[in-house]
């Protein structure tokens, strides 16, 4: 009878301390929504041997690296340093710091830049939106000083900026000299920071496709001698013939040889192909589409953006409400490869049993937990959607009373 007593007593407290803990509010064990899944295919040749001195294969929404050779050789990067000049572009637009439609004056250290150029004149204006189709076409030296400028002040500040960006998104073998990408000692990077800072850019601002895909475009150079069109020709032929092709930049120079980044979209998945130091041209494009078609064929993405789940309160204590409501502001996405397939993924809601007061709008109440079959595959917070104060004294006796009353 002693030992029966001690297991209840023993269970009781097990019990106890359990309900404090995390609890199951909702378990959905039914499969999430497969309608955007992509079947997996039989796996390609997994050798892809490729003449480029470095290359990365690079899935979007995971970061996850898919191939690599030489990833982190530090090499001269050409005008693919354009990328991050286009980013924080995109980031002054969205800022509010610049708009589309702002005139931009071009100065004579902008149109003074050799290499790849519009001919921009000193002291001629040009729209925002005019001078990314010049760097995002025809990769625009002239064009990307001439915003460099106008963001920053100077290239040099926007330079400074450049580097900053490089550090916050782990491009850890970077180092940028100029916006532009002309050789100059010192100004390098690597396959796998390429496809860092061209993730950032594709899926923060997929916007960029609008002009990275345009083939052929024209703009007007209006100056002192008056009107002349300009004519520009996407240096990026698989814009041409890759189904999907969503962009992104070319670059090539004497040192670096033969630079891209290439990016696709197909299925609601996003893939970036770095090739750096080919040979030639023609094998820049060829082993980057070859890159990408492995990448389609032999992996899938798994999205939930979680916008119907049900999540019910979590109780408060001591706080002026007591529930607070939950929301999942992140999307859930794993990549499924060799063989796996996105219907034997499921979900689970797990929520805090309660939270004390105060609670802060965003602070962490619970978790959507997936598995692949038995196996954890990760998970996304989920957020108290409002602040609940720390109830007072009145806030106390007006609760007391309103369940008097109500129970009476």
């Amino acid at each position: 009878m002693k030992k029966i007593t001690a297991l209840i007593i023993l269970s009781v407290l097990i019990n106890l301390t359990w309900s404090s803990a995390l609890v199951h509010a909702k378990i959905n064990m039914s499969k999430p929504d497969m309608e955007d899944a992509i079947p997996v295919a039989a796996m390609a040749d997994p050798k892809l041997e490729l003449a480029s001195q470095a290359a990365v294969l690079m899935e979007g929404s995971t970061g996850k690296v898919l191939y690599e050779k030489n990833k982190d050789e530090r090499l001269k990067p050409a005008s693919i340093t354009k990328i991050m000049t286009l980013l924080l572009i995109f980031e002054a637009l969205e800022s509010g710091q610049i708009k589309l439609t702002d005139d931009v004056s071009v100065s004579e250290h902008a149109a003074s830049m050799g290499g790849s150029q519009v001919f921009l004149e000193p002291y001629e204006v040009q729209k925002v939106d005019t001078m990314i189709k010049c760097i995002s076409i025809a990769s625009a030296n002239d064009a990307s000083v001439a915003m460099a400028e106008h963001i920053a002040g100077s290239e040099e500040e926007f330079v400074a900026r450049m580097n900053a960006k490089a550090k916050e998104l782990g491009m850890n073998n970077t180092n940028f000299v100029n916006c532009t990408g002309l050789d100059t000692d010192n100004h390098y990077t690597t396959a796998y920071d390429v496809a860092l800072m061209s993730r950032e850019l594709i899926t923060k601002y997929p916007q960029i496709s609008n002009y990275a895909t345009i083939w052929m475009d024209t703009f007007v150079h209006e100056t002192k001698k008056g009107r002349t069109e300009f004519g520009l020709t996407n240096t990026n032929k698989l814009i041409k013939s890759y189904k999907g092709i969503t962009g992104l930049k070319t670059g090539s120079t004497s040192v670096a040889k033969y630079c891209l980044s290439a990016t696709a979209r197909r299925n609601n998945m996003d893939l970036i192909a770095v090739i750096m130091a080919a040979p030639d041209t023609k094998t820049r494009f060829m082993e980057a589409a070859k890159l990408l078609n492995y990448g389609f064929a032999n992996y899938s993405i798994y999205v939930d953006d979680n916008k119907d789940l049900v999540i019910d309160p979590v109780k408060v204590t001591k706080g002026v409400s007591d529930f607070v409501e939950g929301e999942v502001k992140k999307e859930f996405s794993y990549l499924c490869d060799k063989g796996k397939k996105a219907e034997n993924i499921r979900k689970e809601v797990v929520l805090y049993d309660k939270i004390k007061a105060p609670v802060k709008a965003g602070d962490k109440i619970g978790e959507v937990v997936y598995y692949y079959e038995n196996a954890q595959i990760g998970s996304v917070d989920i957020l108290a959607k409002s602040n609940v104060e720390k109830a007072g004294f009145l806030d106390c006796l007006a609760k007391a009373l309103k369940r008097f009353f109500i129970q009476k």
